[in-house]
């Protein structure tokens, strides 16, 4: 695309350089319009825009370039909405600053539309969408507070456990890499049970608060961030270190479990004992009267 900006202007600085060598030296008025032509940079940098509307693309153009590169370093292990939040708010103001300014001569266009819509491809808006989906899809709004300048305190109090998890694990695969296999991690188990517990507790609570509270197509999740920080803790938890959490509803699962089983005993000893019941009310009147038949008899023959 470089090269096919410059061609014409190429080909215009030869016709003008060989007008002035037909012409002879008293052309040199074109020889000065021509290097005046080079000199602007004609046509590849035409002034299409107006100073301010130049510095607001230019801003613009660096806040994307910023939080692309912030993105893509904090991919993975996933912190997007912890380290790029800064970088997504500036570009934010820079893309209203641009939506909203106008240029300050009379005749000048309007930056919005000589930036945001005055071609089809509309890149910076196709740039903007994109960023904003992204943001949108990362759920990053569970994790920060409303004017999105920090982490909200449930956010970082979960973190805040997370790395204490991480620590407690580290410390104590150090402890025992001597003495046991690797494929033996009770002292991890063991001593880690509480903050991992702790830590799960609380996701678990945010997920319900989250899903309680919003009606969005991303409301049934928390920020990407968190949810990648308890996957992995739960990875190794459960497969690397093969621990198992202690379920705190034992008492109660074993309660109505017994009780669900002793209901077929408790249906079956019913109907057993109603069954006799009805029989005995059955069979006493064909006692009584046939103890008033033998009466009468004996009545008639004394």
């Amino acid at each position: 695309c470089l090269r096919r900006a410059l061609l014409p202007a190429l080909a215009l600085s030869l016709a003008l350089l060989g007008l002035v060598a037909a012409a002879g030296p008293r052309q040199t008025p074109v020889l000065e319009l021509a290097e005046e032509l080079w000199s602007a940079g004609l046509p590849g940098d035409l002034p299409e825009l107006e100073p301010e509307c130049r510095s607001l693309l230019a801003a613009f153009a660096e806040g994307s370039a910023a939080l692309t590169g912030c993105l893509g370093r904090r991919a993975r292990p996933v912190r997007l909405c912890q380290g790029c939040h800064g970088h997504y708010r500036r570009l934010l103001a820079q893309y209203s600053s641009i939506a909203r300014a106008v240029g300050n001569s009379s005749e000048s266009h309007n930056c919005a539309k000589s930036i945001l819509t005055s071609d089809r491809l509309q890149i910076v808006v196709t740039l903007s969408e994109f960023f904003n989906e992204t943001w949108e899809a990362a759920n990053c709004a569970n994790c920060l507070k409303n004017n999105s300048e920090g982490l909200s305190n449930s956010t970082e109090e979960f973190l805040d456990l997370f790395n204490k998890s991480l620590t407690c694990f580290e410390h104590n695969l150090q402890g025992q890499a001597i003495d046991l296999s690797p494929n033996n991690y009770t002292e991890v188990c063991k001593n880690c049970n509480e903050t991992y517990t702790k830590l799960n507790d609380l996701y678990n609570h945010l997920q319900r608060m989250n899903r309680q509270g919003g009606e969005s197509v991303h409301s049934a999740h928390l920020c990407i961030d968190v949810e990648d920080a308890m996957n992995i803790t739960r990875k190794l938890w459960s497969r690397t270190f093969n621990c198992s959490l202690p379920c705190s509803d034992t008492v109660p699962v074993i309660a109505v479990s017994s009780f669900i089983l002793f209901l077929p005993i408790v249906f079956y000893l019913s109907s057993f004992l109603h069954s006799k019941q009805k029989k005995r009310i059955l069979i006493l009147p064909k006692r009584i009267q046939s103890n008033a038949n033998l009466v009468n008899i004996q009545e008639k023959y004394s």
